[in-house]
C-alpha cells in the first residue's frame, strides 16, 4: 500500500506544483484574497469534496478573542470589506470533521518588486525551488494538502467514507487571526485535531509567543531644518522610543525566557514595521507615526501586554523632556497570545510516526518566537493543532521561495499521517 501511496504522490507531483503557481499568480494580500481563494475552491472540487463558501464580516471584529481588523485604507484592491469569504471543503457525508488541514490563503505585500529577481506574483521554478511571493508562506503548504489527498484518493477512495476531512483556507492569518477564529465561531468549522500546513522545513511546530501589534504616533516640534540641532524632530524621538524598547524586549528575554525557547536568545522580538512621517527635506515632522509588533511571554494575555507596553512608553517620554507630549498609542493588528501543544499529544506522535515511516528519521519538534493560527484552535477550543509543512526560504522578504521536494516529502509525511489516522477510525467506527 505504501509503495503504492508514493507512486501515486509521484504521479500527481506536477500538478500540485502547477496548482501552486495558480495560487501563486492570484495575489492575495488582505482585502484582495478572493481570486486565490476561487483556485482552492476549484481544486477542492475536483478532488470530490464538498465546498463551502464562508461568508467574512464587514464590519469591525468585535469578538474579544480576536484582533484589531484592518482599516479600510489598509485593505488592498478595492479597499472595500464587503464581500469577503473564506472557504472550506469536506469529504462527502454528514458526522463532525475527525480532521481539519488548514492554511491561510493571504500574504504579506511584496512592494520592494524591483529587488526581485523575477516578478513576486509570476511563479519561477529554479534550482530546485519555486519563486514568488506566498510559495513559502504558505502557499506551499496548500500543494501539500493538495498532493497527499489526490494521491489519497487513488489508493484508498473509501479512507473518508466512514469520518470526515476539512480542508480549510482562511483570511488575515498575517495580521489579525480572525478568519481561523470566525471560521470556527461563527461556521462551526472544527475538527478533533487540526494540522495547520505552515512552513516548518518538515518539523513539528508545537508553540509560539504572543504578539501585539501598536500604533504610536510620536509628537514632535515642526521647524526650519536651520535650527534642525535644537528642535524635537518627531522622527528622531520615535527612533529614540524604538531604541528603548528594544532594550526592553531584551530584559524581558531575559526576565522572562520561554523554556519552549531554550535556544532563542530573542524571543520577544520588537519589529518596527511601518513608519509614515514628514513631507519635506528641509522641514523637520511634527509627527511620525510608527507600526510596531511586538512579542510577549505565553504567561501574559493581550490585554497586559499592551499594559506593559503603555506603560513603558509612557515612562520613557515622561523621562525626555524632548518629548513635547505623550505619544498617541492604538491597538492595530494582533492581539494574539502564545501557545503551546504538548509534544506527547497523540496528534504530534502520530506525525512522528509517520515522517519516521516515509523518510527514516524523526522531525525535529520546536516552538518559534511567532504566532501562528494554531494558537486560535489550541486557547479557544481546547483543540489539539500543530504546524508542519514545506522548507522555506526568505518568508516576508525578497525571493522568497519554497523547495519543491519538500512539498513532496510534505506529502509522503501527510498521506501516511491520514492514511493511518482514517483507517484506524474507520476499523473503530
Amino acid at each position: 500500500m505504501l509503495n503504492l501511496l508514493d507512486a501515486a504522490i509521484a504521479a500527481h507531483t506536477e500538478s500540485a506544483f502547477a496548482f501552486l503557481e495558480d495560487l501563486v499568480r492570484a495575489p492575495s494580500l488582505v482585502g484582495s484574497e478572493q481570486t486565490a481563494l476561487d483556485v482552492f475552491a476549484r481544486e477542492l472540487t475536483a478532488i470530490g469534496l464538498e465546498v463551502q463558501l464562508l461568508p467574512f464580516p464587514a464590519e469591525p471584529f468585535s469578538d474579544p478573542r480576536g484582533g484589531v481588523s484592518p482599516r479600510p485604507q489598509d485593505l488592498y484592491g478595492t479597499g472595500n470589506a464587503a464581500g469577503r469569504y473564506q472557504v472550506v471543503g469536506r469529504t462527502p457525508g454528514d458526522g463532525p470533521l475527525t480532521l481539519l488541514l488548514n492554511g491561510h490563503i493571504d500574504v504579506v505585500p511584496a512592494t520592494d518588486s524591483i529587488l526581485w529577481r523575477t516578478a513576486p506574483f509570476e511563479p519561477d521554478r529554479r534550482d530546485g525551488r519555486m519563486y514568488g511571493r506566498g510559495t513559502a508562506d504558505m502557499k506551499g503548504g496548500f500543494a501539500i494538502g493538495m498532493l497527499a489527498l489526490r494521491a489519497l484518493k487513488d489508493v484508498a477512495p473509501d479512507l473518508f467514507s466512514i469520518r470526515r476531512l476539512g480542508f480549510l483556507a482562511v483570511i488575515e492569518e498575517e495580521c489579525t487571526g480572525n478568519g481561523a477564529l470566525n471560521a470556527a465561531s461563527e461556521h462551526g468549522v472544527l475538527a478533533d485535531e487540526v494540522v495547520l500546513l505552515e512552513p516548518t522545513d518538515l518539523g513539528l511546530m508545537l508553540g509560539g509567543v504572543g504578539v501585539l501589534w501598536l500604533e504610536v504616533e510620536v509628537t514632535g516640534h515642526a521647524s526650519h531644518a536651520e535650527s534642525a540641532d535644537s528642535t524635537s524632530n518627531a522622527i528622531d524621538l520615535g527612533m529614540r522610543l524604538v531604541a528603548a524598547l528594544r532594550a526592553w524586549s531584551a530584559d524581558l528575554s531575559i526576565a522572562e525566557p520561554d523554556p519552549a525557547l531554550p535556544d532563542t536568545d530573542h524571543p520577544y522580538n520588537l519589529n518596527l514595521g511601518r513608519i509614515t512621517a514628514g513631507d519635506w527635506n528641509s522641514s523637520a515632522p511634527s509627527r511620525a507615526t510608527l507600526g510596531l509588533r511586538m512579542g510577549f511571554p505565553r504567561s501574559w494575555d493581550p490585554a497586559r501586554a499592551e499594559r506593559e507596553l503603555r506603560a513603558f512608553i509612557q515612562k520613557v517620554t515622561d523621562e525626555d523632556s524632548d518629548f513635547p507630549a505623550q505619544p498617541v498609542v492604538r491597538a492595530s493588528g494582533f492581539r494574539a497570545s502564545g501557545y503551546l501543544l504538548d509534544e506527547e499529544d497523540p496528534l504530534v506522535r502520530d506525525l512522528r510516526a509517520a515522517h519516521l515511516d516515509a523518510h527514516g528519521d524523526e522531525p525535529r519538534l520546536f516552538s518559534l518566537g511567532s504566532t501562528t493560527d494554531a494558537r486560535t484552535y489550541i486557547n479557544h477550543f481546547g483543540t489539539p493543532a500543530v504546524c508542519f509543512g514545506a522548507i522555506a526560504h526568505d518568508m516576508h522578504g525578497v525571493d522568497e521561495s519554497v523547495e519543491l521536494q519538500s512539498i513532496v516529502d510534505g506529502a509522503r509525511t501527510l498521506a501516511r499521517f491520514l492514511l493511518a489516522r482514517f483507517a484506524e477510525t474507520e476499523a473503530t467506527a
